[in-house]
């Protein structure tokens, strides 16, 4: 099986090759979709769990703060690297993969004028499998700054969930 059908079990099994760092909450993943370069998703690690609601608070609390820790990293990182950069956005959505798992897109003022303030969903669906802006070694030294960045994050985070 390929490890796309099984994101969160590769990646339990060490064989996801997207996996940037396993946080208390989830795995954090690089997308494979990198037209908006810096472009990660936090995994839930119980891939039978299919809503926020379905976790217990304190995992659920957890994953939402390894999101906001994932989200950090990717602004810092995606700062650093690109001027045009604008922002993060955070999306829980659940709508394709049935699984619990956070989008954590950057925003850049290099976005087509009709998309730079709408959400991310809108940009046409090519633009999602476009091997152009597939992740590749080109996103190398962008997939090192973000883990770097998430590593010190993660290492400095004095805030604990308990259960």
């Amino acid at each position: 099986m390929d490890w796309r059908g099984d994101r969160i079990g590769a990646a339990h099994r060490g064989e996801n090759p997207t996996v940037l760092a396993e946080l208390t909450g989830g795995f954090a993943v690089i997308g494979d979709a990198q037209f908006l370069p810096g472009y990660c998703v936090l995994l839930g690690k119980d891939p039978s769990v299919t809503a926020l609601a379905d976790m217990p608070r304190g995992d659920r609390v957890q994953f939402l703060a390894d999101a906001d820790l994932l989200a950090t990293a990717v602004e810092r990182a995606c700062r650093a690297i690109d001027p045009a950069f604008r922002r993060v956005n955070l999306d829980v959505l659940g709508n394709a993969d049935a699984f619990v798992h956070a989008h954590i897109w950057p925003r850049y003022e290099w976005e087509p004028p009709s998309l730079v303030t709408r959400p991310v969903w809108l940009y046409e669906p090519d633009r999602w499998l476009d091997p152009r802006t597939a992740l590749g070694t080109e996103h190398a030294g962008l997939r090192a700054r973000i883990t770097t960045e998430l590593d010190v994050l993660a290492n400095a985070d004095t805030v604990r969930i308990s259960g």
